[in-house]
């Protein structure tokens, strides 16, 4: 007589939690790329404590829209310039589209150069070399291997994030006035805090993670074998129920990193009178002989995993909206690219153009702040169009937005326009 084998052996809650982590976790750790380190250094060092409740304040914030973008890629089976494309005139997806290019372009120039100063820093050898070597590795990775391993690289990258929490350990903070800086703003009316704000507000909610988001659920879809746009569509409670869980992990995520550089640049840079620096290379460089060797080890290394998980987002997400505004077929990270030569050649492009920006001798670390801008500036808009799409029943069916969604994500289109607003004029 056979044995009973008994009942299916149950999935731990752990592992299953960590399973449906993907798009959502990639995102939030991308927005902590090489440029938006040096933003969250300058705030620490600028304002110290002062600048640690914007972690606290943009969590909600950018949590709501990704989520958005996350629900609108998996309930329409396309992208969120495939949906703005169907939806709205040809100048506002084109307009869009150049202005995310052109501030992806700056960003990647600035990581691409961030990197390479991290590694002069290190090793002696020149920036320029750096560069060249970044960019190749990134761009094979793109163009010859496969989506799937390309996306676990990606899960096992956002370890690097952790180097600057351990670090923040290093400096003996006080805890008590970290937690009554976090819970009790201190706002200034200056133009110098402003510009800050932005900067932050910039850096975390960015345009190229809404692009980033929407496609990525897409080619999740597309993994599970959903090859066409008809089994791609629509969406089960347990689809949007994994999509909070991982959306919600993946900006806990970098907004818990964004608080813990902040908050160790205020308690070394800052609070030992450092107060004027431009890039976290200089962070790095001054937090040597205030916080050890090994934390400042663990600063530079985090600065270059977070460029090689960052760069490829940038250049992929220009890539998915152009061919997404273009109707180039099936744009797709998981497709060859001798298959999809358009949607290839617009990420060759992004990193080619990156890195003659560093080249030419334009100094990368000046452009962060107008990459910042921009982002700032064209976020408010699409933030609203995403809101828009995701209320609509045309578009989502029984999956519209609900009431939370819709007010923070109105909150967070309000907040940045003020503050472009206030920076301005």
């Amino acid at each position: 007589m056979l044995k009973d084998a008994g009942p299916p052996e149950k999935v731990s809650s752990t592992r299953r939690f960590f399973a449906d982590l993907g798009p959502g976790l990639i995102t939030g750790a991308a927005d902590d790329d090489p440029s938006g380190i040096s933003t969250y250094s300058v705030t620490g060092a600028t304002l110290g404590l002062a600048g640690l409740w914007t972690a606290l304040f943009s969590f909600p914030l950018m949590t709501a829209v990704q989520l958005m973008c996350a629900r609108l890629g998996l309930v329409t089976g396309r992208g969120l310039a495939g949906v703005i494309r169907l939806r709205y005139p040809r100048w506002v997806l084109w307009s869009a589209c150049l202005l995310l290019v052109v501030a992806n372009v700056f960003n990647i120039a600035a990581d691409l150069g961030g990197m390479a100063d991290v590694m002069r820093m290190m090793t002696g050898i020149p920036a320029g070399y750096w560069c060249f070597v970044f960019a190749g590795l990134i761009i094979s990775m793109l163009f010859w291997t496969s989506y799937k391993l390309m996306a676990r690289i990606f899960k096992w990258l956002t370890l690097v994030l952790f180097a600057y929490v351990i670090t923040a350990f290093f400096t003996h903070p006080d805890w008590g006035r970290v937690l009554r800086a976090t819970l009790f703003p201190r706002i200034e009316f200056s133009r110098a805090y402003i510009s800050i704000l932005v900067g932050i507000l910039g850096t975390t909610i960015s345009p190229y993670l809404f692009f980033w988001q929407s496609a990525q659920e897409v080619e999740e879809e597309r993994s599970l074998g959903r090859n066409t746009l008809a089994k791609r569509q629509g969406a089960t409670e347990e689809e949007l129920r994994c999509a909070r869980i991982d959306v919600f992990t993946g900006m806990f995520f970098s907004n818990l990193v964004m608080f813990f550089i902040i908050l160790t640049t205020a308690t070394t840079l800052h609070a030992h009178g450092v107060t004027h620096i431009e890039t976290a290379q200089q962070a790095a460089e001054a937090l040597r002989p205030l916080a050890g060797n090994f934390a400042y080890l663990l600063f530079t290394l985090g600065l270059i995993g977070t460029g090689m998980l960052a760069i490829p987002v940038l250049a992929g997400s220009c890539a998915y909206a152009i061919a997404e505004a273009a109707n180039w077929g099936r744009p797709s990270l998981s497709r060859k690219p001798h298959l999809a030569r358009r949607f290839y050649s617009v990420i060759a492009g992004a990193l080619v153009v990156g890195l003659a920006l560093d080249y030419a001798g334009l100094n990368a670390v000046k452009m962060l702040f107008w990459s910042a801008v921009v982002n700032g500036v064209l976020a408010p808009p699409l933030v609203i169009l995403v809101v828009l799409l995701t209320s609509d029943r045309t578009v989502m069916g029984e999956h519209v937005n609900p009431p939370v969604l819709k007010f923070f994500g109105s909150l967070c289109a309000a907040v940045m326009s003020l503050a472009v607003i206030g920076l301005l004029f």
